[in-house]
């Protein structure tokens, strides 16, 4: 199965680029993933950048977020994301004043649950009966740490419901690691040394594999995506390690009513 890129109208008639994911998602659960086109941000941001804490001009970031929640139709939860492990409740993070996370799960309508990524690996879940939806933000630190195993847990679902995408991140030929990040993995798991390539003294991380693994040793098998690259695709996304200063894009996903 592979993705479609959909217009979908905003108001004031203009439209962004969206990715739909394909994937066997119950019919209520809703997701859509951006890119960096749609928006009004300048420059580097130019133009659906997402994220507050990048430098662009705050109301441009906020008429980007405003024209993604039409779309949506629901309120967007955005996280205070520090590359750790923690995974708020929906419920719980709608009337916080800081939600200083990586993670986000609903089991209600009404919010979408958001995670913003330029490289890092963004992954949203659902259970097959369409009961709870997540999102989780997996840099290689947040992975090895278990921010997807951690976001399973809180769906409180078996391994064997669960079904999960994974979105737009930087692709096994661009990223380049050091040994201390491939050790890290290594030592945790002796499947994970396939996930690595030399390359010149230092290697070509799959963080799409790695994820892989990680899911299927809790269970999870339904697995879906993983099949852009963020560096690569310098017309279509945003890019940390290509461009340094750049936007952020938003994978999103909630229940309908």
């Amino acid at each position: 199965m592979r993705e479609v890129t959909a217009k979908v109208t905003t108001t004031k008639s203009t439209s962004s680029d969206w990715i739909m994911p394909v994937w066997p998602a119950p019919e209520r659960v809703r997701s859509l993933l951006t890119t960096r086109h749609g928006g009004v941000s300048r420059g580097a941001y130019a133009t659906l950048n997402l994220g507050e804490h990048v430098g662009d001009d705050p109301a441009a970031v906020a008429e980007n977020r405003r024209r993604l929640a039409g779309s949506v139709g629901v309120p967007v939860l955005w996280l205070d994301q520090v590359h750790g492990t923690t995974v708020l409740d929906a419920e719980v993070a709608l009337s916080a004043s800081r939600r200083e996370a990586d993670a986000l799960f609903a089991r209600n309508p009404g919010v979408a649950c958001a995670v913003m990524t330029a490289d890092c690996l963004p992954v949203l879940f659902c259970d097959r009966s369409g009961t709870v939806v997540a999102a989780a933000h997996a840099g290689w630190r947040g992975l090895h740490a278990g921010v997807l195993e951690r976001t399973v847990a809180a769906m409180q679902c078996s391994g064997e419901e669960i079904l999960a995408y994974l979105g737009p991140a930087i692709g096994p030929q661009a990223f380049e690691v050091g040994d201390e990040v491939r050790a890290a993995f290594v030592d945790a798991d002796r499947q994970a040394e396939v996930a690595f390539k030399p390359r010149g003294g230092k290697w070509l991380a799959n963080i799409y594999l790695l994820a892989r693994q990680r899911l299927a040793g809790i269970g999870v098998n339904g697995v879906f995506g993983g099949n852009y690259c963020t560096v690569d695709e310098a017309e279509r996304f945003f890019s940390y390690r290509r461009d340094g200063v750049t936007g952020r894009m938003a994978s999103v996903i909630w229940l309908a009513p």
